[in-house]
């Protein structure tokens, strides 16, 4: 019999979900105006590719606010990392030119990644073993609705006085709610016992790499890279490979994107359960192997609907990846260092190919095309999933403080 949520444990995830709907709108805005963006700075391919790289770096520098959870608490960094993303997406809205923008989606990005970080370890230390796999998962997938939010309502935006700053200048509604609503917010029960224990976390930058999980740092910091590098140029860059290469209209694209992510997003739901139910590593396989195929179609079709269908297992890939690798992540430290290890290997090191990506693909496609460039990164998936089958443990149903035992 599953786990019965608690009624704060019911609160908590809609508190979460909500946070995590808007790490999708923002990862898809981005590319979604980014045509019009290049129309009105003067930017080439190569150019988007570094605007690309430089905001992204955010969400590596990221890694010194994420960390800090594990000595200041989960709730504080949570608040910080709301008012932060709020004032932040408000400003990316009135940027008078491509640098100012730069500057502010690169801080946005600091605080948007550090609240998702954290929601993720909310949702592992506050959630039964039974059920955590799940609760990720649809987390994540509610970042998945924040993108098909994005997508459906962005050409709308497009059109109105304000053009693409209107998607910012819209968006920063919601936060606005959400930063009053984490007033309910409580810390979580592992990090008030850990702390109560008297258990001191090191506030040496380096001390992770100094203990027995080391090993474990390592390997998936070279997963996450490795998943990196095909997922977030996937989506980043569809659009202006459908435009540019495939003949689509702005509605064209915003009808594709829409219609892949409502039919993908049923899909992102259910894999959370997937890993509860046949295991994270089983799971995994069917999740990256759909990625690699979905991506590599997404840039290879041609026509509307072939592309539609391959453009929804893209879709679902790039967003299932991050539930099971944000499910191992965060079962596999315990609770003193869970965000400083989450900190490591996802946004210190993970996250540089997520930066790294975007430049190299700029480029590329200057050289040939959208399509020539994008299509060989569908082997990282593949490439990911042999180390997770070949360096991680199995969790599933485990216990936190098990889990957190299992050495590399």
């Amino acid at each position: 019999m599953k786990t019965k949520f608690t009624p704060y444990q019911k609160r908590l995830f809609v508190f979460l979900s909500v946070a995590t709907f808007f790490e999708g709108y923002d990862f898809l805005a981005l590319a979604q105006i980014l045509p019009n963006l290049r129309s009105d700075f003067g930017l080439s391919a190569f150019d988007a590719g570094l605007l690309f790289a430089f905001v992204n770096f955010g969400t590596i520098v990221a890694w010194l606010l994420i960390r800090r959870a594990d000595q200041w608490g989960r709730r504080n960094v949570m608040m910080i990392t709301i008012v932060g993303y709020t004032v932040f997406t408000f400003l990316s809205g009135l940027a008078w030119d491509v640098w100012s923008f730069a500057v502010f989606q690169f801080i946005a990005r600091i605080f948007l990644i550090g609240e998702w970080a954290t929601s993720m370890v909310y949702a592992s230390e506050e959630y039964p073993s039974d059920r955590r796999g799940t609760v990720i998962g649809v987390l994540q997938a509610f970042s998945s609705l924040g993108a098909i939010f994005c997508a459906g309502v962005t050409p709308f935006l497009l059109s109105t006085a304000y053009g693409w700053r209107t998607v910012y200048l819209v968006g920063v509604l919601p936060l606005i709610i959400l930063a009053f609503a984490r007033r309910n917010l409580k810390e979580t029960q592992r990090f008030i016992d850990m702390k109560a224990s008297g258990k001191q976390t090191s506030g040496d930058f380096f001390s992770i790499l100094k203990g027995p999980h080391r090993k474990r740092v390592v390997q998936l910091a070279s997963i996450w890279f490795i998943t990196y590098a095909c997922s977030h140029t996937a989506i980043s860059f569809w659009k202006d490979f459908a435009v540019t290469e495939r003949a689509f209209s702005d509605g064209d694209v915003a009808l594709a994107l829409t219609v892949a992510s409502l039919v993908s997003m049923p899909m992102v739901f259910y894999s959370g359960k997937l890993l509860d139910l046949i295991g994270r590593k089983k799971g995994a396989t069917v999740i990256f192997i759909l990625t690699s195929v979905g991506v590599f179609l997404a840039y290879t079709l041609d026509g509307k609907y072939a592309l539609m269908g391959a453009l929804i297992f893209a879709i679902f890939g790039v967003s299932a990846v991050l539930p099971a690798l944000n499910t191992f992540t965060t079962e596999l430290f315990p609770t003193e260092i869970r965000s400083d290890a989450f900190a490591w290997t996802n946004n210190l090191i993970g996250r540089i190919g997520y930066v790294i990506s975007p430049i190299f693909i700029g480029w590329a496609a200057e050289q040939w095309s959208w399509g020539a460039a994008i299509r060989p990164t569908a082997l990282f998936p593949l490439i990911a999933l042999a180390l997770i089958w070949w360096l991680l443990p199995e969790t599933k149903g485990k216990d936190l403080d098990e889990t957190a035992q299992i050495h590399a």
